[in-house]
């Protein structure tokens, strides 16, 4: 059974919508240049079997550290150049971490081993002008080239259409997907029956 990420929530009310779908991941962005960068606290409370993820993009420990505060923030997602050192900081905060990549035909897994031993999850996204949310899928055969053992979430343009495709992927780490623009209404506002009918398939 995949397990589910669903990313870029901001609007409170899709918020409590979407927590009735009960995702495994729920993901709030902080990061200025994204349209679903998250300012404001939401007074609805993610209950505690779903996993309330932070996204950050190339920020000081300092600043992850006010977010996990202020959000309760149980996963660390680091979406930019981030250093195996930084990762180890950050799993030093005892929150776990998933370490973005963004996979191309030229790119070289075996960096990934200098990661491992602080990272719970990776997370492999299409390559594209912004860190995350281009709404792009990269060529899911160039995942036979990882033969690391962190288990990743496969991210990038992900729809509804391709729920069966995903189910036939069979790489031994493969453990989840991560969805975005793909289920939106408009960005940071996402289609909650759509998804739920999504995640009926996946885990179906």
């Amino acid at each position: 059974m995949l397990l589910l990420k669903v990313c870029g929530m901001k609007e409170e009310q899709n918020l409590s919508d979407l927590i009735k779908v009960q995702p495994d991941f729920i993901g709030l962005i902080f990061h200025e240049k994204s349209p679903r960068n998250i300012t404001k606290y939401s007074s609805t409370s993610i209950p505690k079997e779903i996993r309330t993820v932070g996204v950050f993009v190339n920020e000081t420990e300092g600043f992850v550290l006010d977010k996990i505060n202020e959000f309760d923030l149980k996963y660390i997602q680091l979406h930019g150049a981030e250093s195996p050192h930084f990762c180890k900081n950050i799993k030093r905060l005892n929150r776990k971490v998933i370490k973005a990549f963004n996979i191309h035909p030229e790119f070289d897994f075996s960096k990934l081993e200098e990661y491992t031993p602080y990272c719970d999850y990776f997370l492999f996204d299409a390559f594209g002008k912004n860190a995350g949310g281009n709404g792009i899928t990269f060529d899911w055969e160039l995942l036979d080239k990882y033969t690391g053992e962190t288990p990743f979430l496969l991210s990038g343009g992900i729809d509804s259409e391709m729920a069966e495709s995903l189910k036939e992927i069979s790489h031994p780490m493969y453990k989840g997907v991560d969805i975005n623009s793909k289920f939106e209404i408009e960005p940071g506002l996402k289609n909650i029956e759509k998804i739920k009918l999504f995640k009926d398939k996946i885990t179906s």
